[in-house]
């Protein structure tokens, strides 16, 4: 396992450069922004970014009129004059395929976003359903919301008007995930202790309730082939779920505090789990094996100390779409952008009060969230793929690790396919 001493010639690594920000509106009197900003997101076409300003509030941004304005603008940027730059048409009056900025109010403080994308083809689960409200076409991009009274909101991204308003959970949702194929298939994790899955093709019906977590559910992912749900939580918590059964898989040992973020490579070989332990984890989620560990504290702390107060709790991870890259975010002040193939940082950047982080759909740019309610955007690391690794991700998308242990081929390809060399 990779393990880096952090605070050793950390000076020498390169700093990431700094594209642009995006700062919450500083009002005493305005209680629906300026606090915590718990989740960002980019849409998986790419055409739009989403962040909980704090409290109630939501705001939706074109993301290549904004990335353009910080090129054209440089760094210095806050939110009302990225407004003024970005296309405000009216929802009734402007075409419904051209990005536009939206302001949503939620009605509560905001704790989760994601967005989903419909493909037609792909049908409910639910059968014998002749009637439905809504008919989700190709264009169709829907973002979720989940808020501090344990609703979850459900917004058409173009016109920023409220499709579904789902009710179930009986706490906060910490976490919402679409599965990738286009079902509108929704997962929601949340404090409640349990994960709910919902049709949103089904007009939003709660399908299925997933019991399993003892204490408060932090996050949850699916894999890219949509097979596969993690869920992560207190207690050291990271289950693994069969969607297609919705049973659990298995368990992951190993942190040592609770476990508050995850999310699989694109090819699903993968899986990054952040901790209060002040560690990131890589496994192999077709085995429970840990592959590489990425530590934020040297000496990493003892099982006794790992759930002290040591400014090194890991808040936030995330997977670059190039497989090679991991970006952390601590307690530290400290964004870390991580090399699968490498013992320590690649790259760093300053953060204060980071609390969530998320890559642009193309890998370029990593969007962070801080306690204010602010996005900083920073340049991702470089990286030119290997044929050899661009050929392992085309296998590890078709093939768990149980099938490449079969291969025959020599064993250190078959080591290299399983992310062990």
């Amino acid at each position: 396992m990779a393990s880096f001493p952090p605070s050793v010639n950390e000076k020498l690594i390169a700093r990431s450069r700094p594209i642009g920000e995006l700062l919450a509106p500083t009002s005493p009197f305005d209680k629906k922004c300026g606090r915590e900003n718990w989740t960002v997101a980019f849409a998986p076409d790419g055409s739009y970014f989403a962040w909980s300003q704090g409290h109630r509030i939501v705001k939706l941004v074109p993301w290549t009129q904004c990335f353009n304005n910080f090129l054209l603008h440089g760094t210095k940027n806050v939110a009302n004059s990225v407004n003024a730059r970005l296309s405000r048409q009216n929802s009734d009056s402007g075409q419904k395929n051209k990005p536009c900025e939206h302001i949503i109010d939620c009605g509560d403080i905001v704790w989760s976003l994601a967005f989903g994308s419909s493909v037609p083809e792909k049908q409910s689960r639910c059968v014998n359903i002749e009637w439905h409200r809504f008919k989700f076409g190709q264009d169709q991009l829907l973002l979720a919301t989940g808020l501090n009274n344990g609703r979850i909101k459900i917004w058409d991204v173009y016109t920023g008007k409220l499709l579904l308003n789902l009710m179930d959970h009986t706490e906060l949702v910490r976490d919402l995930t679409f599965a990738p194929d286009g079902s509108l298939i929704l997962v929601s994790a949340s404090r409640d202790k349990t994960l709910r899955v919902w049709d949103l093709k089904d007009d939003g019906n709660m399908m299925k309730v997933l019991r399993g977590h003892q204490n408060w559910v932090y996050g949850c992912a699916f894999s890219p082939d949509s097979s596969i749900l993690c869920s992560v939580g207190a207690s050291k918590a990271v289950f693994l779920w069969d969607m297609d059964k919705y049973s659990m898989i298995r368990k992951l040992e190993g942190h040592l505090n609770d476990v508050v973020a995850c999310e699989f490579s694109p090819d699903g070989a993968l899986l990054a789990t952040a901790s209060y332990d002040t560690r990131v984890y890589v496994w192999d989620p077709h085995t429970g094996v840990i592959l590489m560990e990425f530590g934020h504290l040297f000496p990493a702390p003892t099982p006794i100390f790992a759930g002290g107060a040591n400014d090194r709790w890991v808040r936030s991870v995330s997977f670059s779409h190039d497989g090679l890259h991991i970006a952390s975010l601590a307690d530290d002040k400290m964004v870390r952008f991580w090399s699968i193939e490498e013992d320590c940082p690649v790259q760093v950047a300053p953060l204060n009060s980071g609390l969530c982080c998320a890559f642009s759909t193309d890998g370029s740019v990593l969007a962070a969230g801080t306690h204010d309610g602010s996005v900083y955007f920073w340049a991702t690391p470089k990286h030119v793929s290997s044929l050899q690794h661009l050929c392992r991700m085309a296998i590890r998308r078709v093939m768990p690790t149980s099938q490449v242990k079969n291969l025959p081929v020599p064993s250190k390809v078959v080591e290299f396919l399983s992310y062990l060399t």
